[in-house]
């Protein structure tokens, strides 16, 4: 493998910006000091631009196989790291489900060969495949994913002995989606009598998968999260009330149950529906600017663990239906950093809690071997950004295969120059750069 030396960055790593030369060798960073003058088969003059490590995206829906019109691993590991997203961990709810070890196998097998970014593939849960769900391996898959609310793809775990036989066997860490379907089902039957099928509206979206709904799910996992001492994820948290579900008084490494947020909870609020209407239709829905605030609140002082992006792609014509029949979900991960940047732009964060939230605690959280920082030794998955160079979002430059974003039109505050997956060069001044960089990601369990 090639040699690379990065010179005169800004470091932001550890809760410091500070500058520095970075020398990559064999995949890995071999030395990092504040002047580094060894040969390298690449030299990266970084003056000017600051260097992350590489974000770690714990939720995405890259969709193959079987609804690869949508999207699939190569268009979107492409779009991963043209973004600034080194490691992604995708969902089983493709067709077929992913319920079998066999089929969990058959997504490496593509990530394999497809994927420009390292990769993960959780392994699905149901309520009929327990035996399957045991034999799952904790030191090369991310963790178990149990719908506890119908989404895309109809993986809903609705009975109880499941749910009991899953927390109280996993041999790994849980992750969850959130919402109670019997709420959410009243909740629509009521609007259908009142407003008619044809009368549903985007805006009523928030309130059929209602705050509620969420908190009744998320209070029930955590319950039976604590009655087996399981290790419980709790994805794409979406309202303020489920905040108090969660600790912010010891540290990470020692949490048995964490929380994620997403882009999307951080950035729109109902009033978007207006403008986006579909576009910014998810499951949990984009609730209220009050939701969205504490949100915000709660990833900075550490009762959200981490930020995601639940990037789920569908299709234009999709998203053009009716509010009742267009799916839920949307791509997002080409411009998380972007997204976040300017956020911190805005003094909503800083650019040390990002790399927090986004890196460090999500190989913290997940226990990745050797990744999400900037340290001799570990993988160089890195991140070269130009914090003062806008970038506007077009047709043109949107890498997911669906060809849209909510966020197109938009002029972000920074651009993402080059990104070093497991120490190769994979984009670079606009170019993606075609060496088949992912790896595989593994796990200190």
């Amino acid at each position: 493998m090639s040699s690379i030396l990065i010179k005169s960055a800004q470091l932001v790593n550890e809760g410091k910006v500070e500058a520095a030369d970075v020398y990559i060798s064999n995949g890995r960073i071999e030395m990092i000091a504040q002047e580094i003058n060894h040969p390298a088969d690449q030299e990266i003059n970084a003056e000017g631009l600051h260097l992350f490590p590489g974000l770690i995206d714990d939720q995405v829906h890259f969709r193959e196989p079987g609804l690869t019109y949508k999207a699939d691993i190569w268009h979107e590991s492409r779009a991963a790291v043209t973004g600034g997203t080194t490691s992604f961990m995708e969902m089983p709810n493709t067709v077929p489900n992913t319920l079998t070890q066999q089929l969990l196998q058959d997504k490496y097998d593509i990530a394999g060969k497809n994927a420009l970014a390292n990769y993960s593939f959780f392994m699905g849960a149901a309520n009929d495949n327990l035996e399957e769900v045991l034999k799952t391996n904790p030191r090369d898959v991310c963790g178990i994913k149990v719908f506890m609310g119908s989404s895309t793809g109809n993986m809903l775990v609705d009975n109880e002995k499941a749910l009991e036989g899953i927390f109280a066997n996993a041999p790994t860490l849980i992750a969850t989606h959130c919402e109670d379907e019997a709420t959410i089902k009243a909740n629509l039957a009521a609007f259908k009598e009142k407003y008619g099928e044809d009368g549903l509206k985007i805006e009523m979206h928030p309130l059929i998968r209602s705050a509620e709904a969420c908190y009744l799910s998320s209070s029930k996992a955590v319950e039976l999260a604590k009655k087996h001492n399981t290790r419980l994820h709790i994805l794409h948290i979406s309202t303020a009330k489920e905040i108090a579900l969660f600790r912010n008084d010891i540290p990470l490494k020692d949490k048995k149950i964490t929380a994620e947020a997403c882009i999307h909870h951080l950035w729109f609020s109902d009033q978007d529906y207006t403008t986006k209407g579909n576009f910014i239709k998810w499951n949990p829905a984009v609730k209220t600017a009050n939701d969205r605030d504490h949100i915000l609140k709660a990833v900075l002082d550490g009762h959200i663990d981490v930020i995601a992006t639940d990037h789920a792609p569908h299709t234009i014509e999709e998203k053009m239906q009716p509010y009742a029949t267009a799916p839920s979900g949307g791509p997002l991960v080409q411009h998380a950093l972007q997204a976040l940047l300017d956020m911190v732009k805005a003094g909503k964060m800083t650019l040390e809690q990002l790399v927090q939230k986004s890196a460090h605690n999500t190989a913290t959280l997940f226990q990745v071997e050797d990744r999400g920082y900037i340290r001799e030794g570990y993988w160089a998955d890195l991140v070269l950004v130009d914090l003062n160079k806008p970038y506007t979002v077009s047709k043109e430059n949107i890498l997911s295969k669906c060809g849209w974003s909510p966020f197109e039109g938009h002029t972000f505050s920074s651009t993402i120059e080059h990104t070093i997956v497991s120490g190769k060069v994979a984009f670079s001044k606009g170019q993606i750069i075609e060496k088949g960089a992912g790896e595989r990601l593994l796990f200190n369990r």
